[in-house]
């Protein structure tokens, strides 16, 4: 028979992100931020490969690559408005990790499954710094995808990519709780 926990199961079912531009300081320090990003990094790997790393933002940090956005939105031809809130996601942000994804070469796992496991790693480092009381939240945005913003803004390899960059910091209003799926809509019970 299986032992429940049911505070984690709670907390799960009640789980709600905080918008990023909600967050201020204080931050996690870095001690802190050690223990979250430990707890992010237990995520399922797909044959131990460790097929990301991770990227500590802090406020120095996010105001150059606001200072990156401008150019690089005009120069992709993005709409003003957008490139504004691109802008603003790293000017207004005090502390954020990106999440990079980083394949490994590997006969048995696909590099699909790699980046997923990426993805997963950005859940769980949400999770662990609201658990921790901390409100989090994971954005990408055209920036994240924009081959020459990540080389130039954050060093990144060739065969990297941004998963995600999670926002991390101190809520100034708890968000209202929003509709969540129906589970009627999107699960299929398959039983023979």
């Amino acid at each position: 028979m299986p032992t429940p926990n049911p505070a984690a199961l709670d907390f799960l079912l009640t789980r709600r992100s905080r918008p990023a531009k909600t967050l201020t300081t204080p931050v996690p320090d870095r001690a802190t931020l050690e223990t979250l990003l430990t707890a992010a990094a237990r995520t399922p790997d797909h044959g131990k490969l460790e097929p990301w790393r991770f990227i500590v933002l802090t406020k120095p940090a996010m105001t150059r690559l606001a200072g990156l956005i401008p150019a690089r939105g005009a120069a992709l031809g993005i709409e003003a408005d957008k490139i504004t809130k691109a802008e603003h996601q790293f000017a207004s942000a005090d502390l954020a990790v990106a999440v990079i994804a980083s394949p490994k070469p590997s006969d048995k796992i696909p590099q699909i499954e790699q980046v997923y496991s990426a993805g997963a790693v950005c859940l769980a480092l949400v999770n662990a710094g609201l658990a921790a009381g901390w409100g989090a939240n994971w954005l990408s945005g055209w920036a994240s995808h924009d081959r020459d913003f990540v080389t130039a803004g954050l060093g990144l390899a060739p065969h990297e990519s941004v998963a995600g960059f999670i926002h991390l910091g101190t809520e100034t209003t708890a968000p209202p709780e929003r509709p969540r799926p129906d589970l009627d809509t999107i699960a299929t019970w398959v039983e023979t």
